[in-house]
């Protein structure tokens, strides 16, 4: 059945869509919807392997919907409020009812502006409203595959297009002060997870599977990347990070290529694995250190301490929030008048006056970008 491409209030043009997976992307648009632009960056803040088994016994580092709302939704943000799993039409009257925005997990095979519609079963996130013209689905998923893309957009649909679904679990969020989201790089045992994908017998159906880990294990790592730029202040990762990301995007190509060769009966080409095996372990040393300033000079610890503070002071949120790298403008509290009393308490604190031409907006929106300023000559 066709969609229509509508308008909606949620925004899609800043979420960095390539970075996020399927459950993620719509957490994101929710993070910068209630918290402003960038926060959805937190949700790259743990570098992890959260293994677990699939029905056939294969491990998948995917997270459960479960996972998610355990450990981003704080990052981003978002108190899951309310939470039910509903028929098809169930999911209609919830919408109607409850006049919000909805976050859905459903089956992909179900939702018609997906290439996956009709082609292949998976969990799959959307934003849901009902309104006068019909209901309102949000979905910030970018990806190529195999029957098409999937672009990031709004869509009026008809309810008899999510009416047939089997089931649909929906919850409902509220903003809350996000977590603390300091870089990490979880000390994750690859081990058993590679060994799987080696010596599964059904070459066929390990590299099928292999191939959907590495993609997501990408995307993971590049919204890691990201999220250490923002913390440092900058627009673009390392010099490190970029090489080691791009070997990440030749991981997915190779493992692509080996799923598809082995699935039309051809030898499976030597080498997979254990190039996976050498980027996970390499991952602990490319996001080892903390993330540096762009200028290369490191902020003196005392000075990010008391300019940390004194913004915290102003804003009514703990110390630790601005430490790890929140925007000043993703907090309720922040507003034009707060970032006035926060470089004049930080003035007075500091005993001189700020550099006038460094105070602009853009240079103003976190601990760090402060320091800069602040710091000596």
């Amino acid at each position: 059945m066709p969609v229509t491409p509508a308008p909606g209030p949620l925004p899609l043009d800043d979420i960095r869509t390539g970075l996020l997976d399927c459950l993620q992307v719509n957490l994101a648009v929710l993070a910068d919807h209630f918290h402003g632009a960038g926060t959805h960056l937190r949700l790259g803040a743990r570098l992890d392997l959260p293994v677990r088994l699939l029905p056939d016994g294969l491990p998948t580092a995917d997270p459960t919907l479960d996972q998610r709302l355990g450990s981003a939704a704080p990052l981003a943000g978002l108190d899951p409020v309310h939470r039910i799993r509903l028929a098809g039409t169930e999911l209609l009257d919830e919408a109607t009812r409850h006049g919000d925005v909805l976050y859905v997990v459903a089956d992909a095979f179900h939702l018609p502006w997906l290439p996956y519609y009709g082609n292949a079963h998976m969990d799959h996130s959307f934003l849901l409203t009902a309104g006068p013209q019909g209901l309102c689905v949000t979905d910030g998923y970018h990806i190529e595959t195999r029957w098409g893309t999937a672009s990031p957009g709004t869509h009026l649909l008809d309810p008899a297009v999510l009416a047939h679904l089997d089931f649909a679990e929906a919850v409902a969020f509220a903003p809350v002060p996000p977590a603390p989201a300091t870089s990490t790089v979880a000390a994750y045992e690859s081990g058993p997870y590679l060994t799987a994908y080696t010596t599964w017998p059904d070459r066929a159906r390990a590299l099928d599977q292999l191939s959907a880990e590495t993609w997501l294990l990408a995307r993971a790592r590049k919204l890691h990347a990201a999220h250490r730029a923002q913390a440092a202040g900058r627009t673009t990762a390392s010099e490190a990070e970029r090489a080691h990301l791009t070997a990440w995007d030749k991981v997915v190509e190779q493992t692509y290529l080996a799923a598809r060769r082995v699935s039309r009966g051809r030898a499976e080409p030597p080498g997979t694995v254990e190039r996976l095996s050498e980027l996970l372990a390499a991952d602990h040393q490319v996001f080892a250190a903390a993330p540096s300033p762009p200028d290369g000079h490191a902020i003196d610890p005392e000075l990010r301490r008391r300019v940390a503070t004194v913004a915290a002071d102003v804003l009514d949120v703990p110390t630790d929030t601005l430490l790890d790298g929140a925007a000043f403008d993703s907090l309720p509290s922040f507003s034009s008048f707060r970032l006035v009393e926060i470089v004049e308490q930080l003035e007075s604190e500091l005993g001189r006056e700020l550099d006038a031409d460094e105070l602009i907006p853009e240079n103003l929106r976190r601990v760090d970008d402060l320091c800069r300023i602040a710091r000596p000559a």
